[in-house]
């Protein structure tokens, strides 16, 4: 339940083109990833980021483009890369009952309960319902796209962290910016939850924030810059 809005995320695309050429790799972001420190990589028990095999999260927001509808679910496939062996999430994203959007995700959880994104296989769809591209995809180790992290294992105010990092491509960041909070939308009241303020240098007038619960993970995402939210409203 990694992704931005998908409507961020599409202009996040044609920000790249803009900005290419007034942008510098950042050299210094070297994420250890040693396959060692992965030993039970598939068994997730980050419990602001539970992904339990079979469950599907769904969620959905009205926004100026329409009603948008997330669907997201772990597979019992896995997928090896450098070394790691991953679980794969299967993601879709509707736009008024049309799929716009499906997308494989790459996680894995190190022995400290840290929860790393490895990247991700992107169908996008046209108005017609055909695929029209896959814009979005990559995977770390490939073209020197390096992994993120998802979600501390011990999350506390004042952390911030890569997502995951495609130079130009995908470059989302997180900071944690309160912990204990009481969360209510119409799936139920959480408490202890967490927010997070999310960005990306390839586009740096939007922002949001995503609450996450404890054995739940993912409950509310907030666009801040266009004032809209996409709430949890089943787990089947």
């Amino acid at each position: 339940m990694k992704k931005i809005f998908f409507l961020l995320a599409t202009s996040f695309l044609f920000a790249t083109c803009k900005k290419e050429n007034a942008r510098v790799f950042d050299s210094s972001y070297k994420p250890d990833v040693n396959p060692t420190k992965f030993t039970s990589s598939t068994n997730v028990t980050n419990p602001y980021h539970p992904v339990t095999a079979g469950k599907k999260y769904i969620y959905e927001g009205a926004t100026p483009d329409g009603l948008e509808r997330i669907e997201e679910q772990r597979l019992t496939a896995t997928k090896v890369i450098l070394g790691i062996t991953c679980i794969v999430v299967n993601f879709r994203a509707y736009l008024n009952g049309n799929l716009i959007e499906e997308a494989w995700d790459w996680y894995a959880q190190d022995n400290d309960g840290n929860l790393w994104y490895f990247g991700e296989a992107v169908d996008n769809y046209g108005a017609n319902g055909t695929i029209k591209d896959h814009a979005g995809s990559w995977e770390a180790g490939v073209d020197g796209a390096q992994p993120g992290m998802i979600m501390p294992a011990n999350p506390q105010t004042g952390m911030k962290y890569r997502e995951e990092y495609y130079f130009n491509h995908a470059e989302d960041e997180a900071e944690i910016t309160a912990t204990g909070l009481s969360v209510t939308i119409p799936y139920g009241t959480f408490s202890n939850c967490i927010r997070t303020r999310n960005w990306t240098a390839l586009e740096p007038d939007l922002n949001e924030n995503k609450f996450y619960a404890p054995g739940i993970g993912l409950v509310k995402e907030v666009n801040v810059t266009d004032n809209y939210e996409i709430k949890l409203i089943a787990i089947q």
